[in-house]
């Protein structure tokens, strides 16, 4: 049996040690019940609503309207009204404070059953933080950063009031870009206000009708909705799978584009650096490998891993060792590593100056507003040393370090976790419906804001607890941490794993991410 390891073993310079261990069949099992039961109790709770039993609380049509063809009918209405506002307390908890390594939080009651909340006025004080994506530890109220974007608050104030091609070009915004391109290594780069919009907004300027887009399975919904306005053909590889990603390439230079057969205009592949419901890292050695060999065109969300990742916190790019012009289009965010908004796209100058024109986010999007501006140039000189310490190197540092320590110590308690050793976005499997509430309860009960995911985020049988981890947490913080949610684990019995890990490099070819390899 031919393995990735034998295959690809020469295109790394370093470990990559990914790992989805199996769901045991007892734990599917159950969890396929739960879902059964809450399903049929549903089905049940409908029923009396109609009949007027039990109080209908969701929006529904007027009696007037009932004849009309229904505007809002499907299964996620039906997940929302029975199964998502079980657990509804779980989501949407209103912070009153800086989104650091601890956090203060208004606290909330509900009296029906999740469908309205009160807050009763009392403040939830020190949580600590285990679900913003402060990576590098820059989401805070005092320091360099906030000194600097105060100073440019009150000479620039706090809106731009107009596009980029308008009034609205600050020489912060020329700055910013030029930075942004030393700090990834090409030619040139263009900011943007928003990190969906980067991508839903950008895809369709750089592709349209006659070309094919070739996309992971488990992108963020920006690149997926960006992928459907451009018009393009688009074709779904399996995750991180290069076996799948090769396939169809094959298949589009062979076969070119349905019914003509002529070749497809462009092939453009969209990958992430970290993708933030798995905790994995994009194989990105070998996709590079192999859109040189198809001469296809490569893009790279980098909304994660700019900044967590790499000896330089320049992203996964800088984390192979890679040369940044191999990469045709580098996307990123400033709303994680750099505790901004907004989002950025790097590349050859030829491919910026046609984006300045024909993206629609450069020409009808209000600008970056000039403290978010100076909050990431702050930020990003930090990183780079340019600010004269080196606080900024050892933020990468000690996120790395935090990465490795937090993973280690869960996966010796027992419990399943997702994706690579160096990713701070940390899965921990929960599975069953009612424990995805009760996880987020009983952390918080104990002072830890934690993350839960369930169905539409993630498959509807593989909800999780996501933790990302931050430079700014302490060694006592996550210790804390740690010793809650072992209680917490013993509690639900989450301890799942039986310590058989399977890891991405040693899969068979015909395998994916999810499926058991035989022993």
């Amino acid at each position: 049996q031919i393995n990735h390891v034998v295959h690809n073993g020469g295109l790394y310079k370093r470990p990559f040690n990914e790992a989805f261990e199996e769901t045991p069949m007892l734990v599917a099992v159950l969890t396929y019940v739960g879902y059964g039961v809450l399903t049929l109790f549903g089905y049940l709770r409908d029923f009396m609503r109609q009949w007027k039993i039990e109080k209908c609380q969701n929006a529904i049509e007027r009696e007037e309207q009932k004849d009309f063809v229904p505007l809002y009918q499907d299964f996620e209405n039906f997940y929302t009204r029975n199964l998502y506002m079980r657990i509804r307390d779980s989501w949407n908890r209103p912070i009153c404070s800086v989104p650091g390594a601890k956090v203060d939080m208004m606290e909330r009651v509900s009296h029906d059953y999740n469908w309205t909340f009160t807050y009763t006025g009392k403040v939830i004080k020190g949580i600590i933080n285990m679900g913003s994506y402060n990576y590098l530890g820059f989401a805070q109220n005092n320091g360099t950063c906030q000194q600097a974007a105060a100073k440019v608050l009150s000479q620039y104030g706090a809106g731009v009031c107009s596009s980029r091609q308008e009034m609205g070009n600050l020489d912060k915004h020329e700055e910013l870009e030029k930075l942004v391109a030393r700090f990834l290594g090409v030619e040139s780069a263009m900011a943007y206000g928003m990190g969906f919009a980067t991508n839903s907004m950008n895809i369709p300027a750089l592709v349209g009708k006659g070309c094919l887009i070739l996309s992971d399975e488990l992108n963020h919904a920006s690149l997926v909705l960006g992928a459907r306005l451009s018009g393009a053909t688009i074709r779904i590889f399996k995750h991180n799978n290069m076996q799948s990603l090769e396939k169809l390439l094959k298949d589009a230079i062979v076969h070119g584009q349905p019914r003509t057969r002529r070749p497809w205009k462009k092939i453009l592949i969209l990958v992430e650096g970290i993708y933030s419901m798995e905790g994995s890292i994009v194989r990105l050695p070998e996709v590079i490998a192999l859109k040189k060999k198809y001469k296809s065109y490569l893009y790279l969300d980098e909304a994660h891993s700019i900044g967590a990742l790499g000896p330089n916190g320049r992203g996964v790019v800088d984390y192979f060792g890679l040369n940044p012009e191999d990469v045709d289009v580098m996307m990123g965010t400033f709303t994680k590593s750099f505790g901004a908004a907004g989002g950025y796209i790097g590349g050859k100058k030829e491919l910026i100056d046609y984006l300045r024109t024909y993206s629609h986010s450069a020409v009808y999007a209000t600008s970056l507003s000039p403290p978010v501006v100076e909050q990431i140039i702050t930020s990003m000189k930090c990183i780079m040393g340019e600010d004269g310490t080196t606080f900024g190197k050892e933020c990468v540092q000690q996120l790395a370090e935090n990465t490795r320590y937090f993973r280690r110590r869960l996966k010796e308690m027992g419990f399943i976790i997702y994706g690579n050793e160096d990713s701070p976005v940390v899965p921990l499997m929960l599975y069953m419906p009612a424990k995805i509430g009760a996880f987020g309860r009983e952390m918080l009960k104990r002072n830890i804001g934690v993350v839960v995911v369930g169905f539409p985020a993630t498959p509807i049988i593989e909800s999780r607890a996501r933790f990302c981890l931050s430079a700014a947490h302490t060694k006592e913080m996550l210790d804390t941490a740690l010793k809650e949610i072992n209680e917490v684990g013993d509690l639900l019995q989450l301890k799942y794993s039986r310590h058989r890990l399977v890891p991405l490099l040693d899969r068979p070819f015909d395998e994916t991410t999810y499926e058991e390899t035989e022993d």
